[in-house]
């Protein structure tokens, strides 16, 4: 008997939260390798990002998701959007949330987990609460009002501390999410990780080197473009279009004599010879493109919009 036909669980399950509430490192964590990219910045996920987990007798698609927020803005309301449509698709739901934060910053809890509180309320879905980030809480016992006030808003969910870091309590999360899954033969082939296409997975690559070469808001204003892709076996050549917001920023990106699109560029092509399994000429370029975070036109083009 082979590996599909023992498969008894398929489902998918919508990994929600605030920003910066560890989605992306529980799904590179569960599926054991990076699928979705991470930085100590919010709002790094734009995008609805799948991972598609498979064991012996399951296969789970996860989607990662933006962070639910109030900030204002059209490609704020996007994201929004996009997490919440993601609830729709999905079988169970994960709402995260950050212990360590809301150990030492308590009136932080309300503030960022109120935009959810009403909406998960109001899911027929089985909803699971992942308490974050416990490695990082020193005083255990700080843990527990967080644990009690998450539980005042969703009492009828299961809470999990876990460490999306270094894995604990993942497992018994993940057993807990099997558990309710519906039965089903799976999709997708088992050597499939993501649905997304490599040409999003590259520009979601360069974007997190981005992230993290640059300082204070300007991330929140760059977006990256593939424009050229060409591959043989032996080699893959990509272009990339760096797309900023104000003409100002454009000496930022690129660093003094070119040495941060450089850096950036060195690192993003390590990662991407590694993905691929080739050699990669990487090429980028910067673009100024005023205001593109409030250009609906241009948020679709980039995947966001309604």
């Amino acid at each position: 008997m082979n590996t599909e036909e023992k498969r008894t669980k398929f489902g998918t399950v919508a990994l929600l939260g605030p920003p910066n509430a560890g989605k992306s490192t529980l799904l590179n964590k569960v599926m054991g390798q990076k699928v979705a990219i991470v930085t100590p910045k919010p709002q790094t996920t734009r995008n609805q990002i799948t991972g598609i987990f498979n064991d012996e007798d399951s296969q789970i698609v996860f989607l990662d998701t933006p962070g639910v927020h109030r900030l204002r803005g059209r490609m704020n309301r996007f994201l929004n959007l996009s997490a919440w449509s993601a609830v729709e698709q999905a079988d169970v739901v994960v709402v995260m949330a950050d212990a360590d934060l809301y150990a030492k910053k308590p009136y932080l809890l309300e503030k960022e987990m109120g935009p959810l509180v009403e909406g998960v309320q109001r899911l027929a879905q089985p909803v699971f609460v992942a308490v974050n980030k416990i490695d990082a809480v020193r005083d255990k016992a700080a843990l527990l009002p967080v644990m009690q006030a998450l539980g005042q808003y969703w009492p009828n969910a299961e809470l999990f501390p876990i460490s999306a870091r270094d894995g604990k309590g993942v497992d018994e999360l993940l057993a807990a999410v099997k558990g309710v899954l519906p039965d089903g033969a799976p999709m997708f082939p088992e050597d499939q990780l993501s649905t997304v296409p490599l040409r999003f997975m590259a520009a979601e690559i360069i974007r997190e080197k981005l992230f993290l070469s640059l300082r204070q808001e300007l991330p929140y204003s760059v977006a990256v473009e593939i424009e050229e892709w060409e591959e043989d076996p032996k080699l893959t050549r990509i272009g990339g279009l760096i797309w900023i917001a104000r003409d100002n920023h454009k000496s930022m990106v690129i660093g003094k004599g070119g040495q941060n699109l450089k850096q950036v560029g060195q690192e993003a092509r390590l990662e991407l010879k590694e993905l691929l399994g080739c050699k990669v000429h990487l090429e980028m370029w910067v673009k100024v493109r005023r205001d593109w975070t409030e250009d609906v036109h241009f948020l679709r083009t980039i995947g966001l919009g309604e």
